[in-house]
């Protein structure tokens, strides 16, 4: 299972391997920048659930990819 900052590195990860900065991935998403920077950073560790499928569908991974 994953550890607590995993999931804001896994998002981390994908993000920058799409070439996407974080302004423009928090658009793609619809999930505020604020709130992006703060899962990335590991101030959010548990996000919601809706957050984390607005992350994972604007990602093309499943929600269990970012919990790995």
């Amino acid at each position: 299972m994953a550890t607590e900052n995993n999931i804001g590195e896994n998002i981390k990860k994908r993000r920058t391997k799409l070439g996407l900065s974080q302004e423009d991935f928090a658009q793609k998403s619809g999930v505020k920048y604020t709130t992006l920077t703060k899962i990335e950073s590991g101030v959010i560790k548990t996000p919601s659930v809706l957050m984390v499928e607005k992350i994972a569908k604007a990602l093309g991974v499943s929600i269990e990819e970012l919990l790995k």
